[in-house]
């Protein structure tokens, strides 16, 4: 089993930055692809950004130029740097492993 618990979420103004947080624990998968995910009111939840084992990352078209995923190796931490943050951002943002282990999620408002 492994446990995913996301932090670093909160209410910004637009234009301002977050830094998310997911930290894991358990049993955790030596190759694995830890992915932020984000669920907007009335939508459905969408791939944000992506990162493998290998160091290949993947962005949502939105993303690209603002948002930086990476990974703390020693302390199991994948985090979310989000700059010049939009209101079209706010969200429940939740990490996964693998598409197979989820956490709780944080909420992320972003007030115009």
């Amino acid at each position: 089993q492994v446990q995913l618990v996301e932090s670093g979420g909160g209410l910004v103004q637009a234009g301002g930055s977050l830094r998310l947080s997911c930290a894991a624990s358990g049993s955790i998968w030596r190759v694995n692809i830890m992915g932020w995910y984000r669920q907007a009111p009335g939508k459905q939840r969408e791939l944000v950004a992506g990162l493998n084992t290998a160091g290949v990352t993947h962005y949502h078209d939105s993303a690209k130029g603002r948002f930086a995923i990476s990974r703390d190796n020693a302390t199991n931490t994948v985090y979310l740097q989000m700059n010049n943050l939009k209101p079209e951002d706010t969200g429940v943002y939740t990490c996964s492993m693998n598409g197979v282990y989820w956490g709780r999620g944080t909420q992320v408002t972003v007030s115009s």
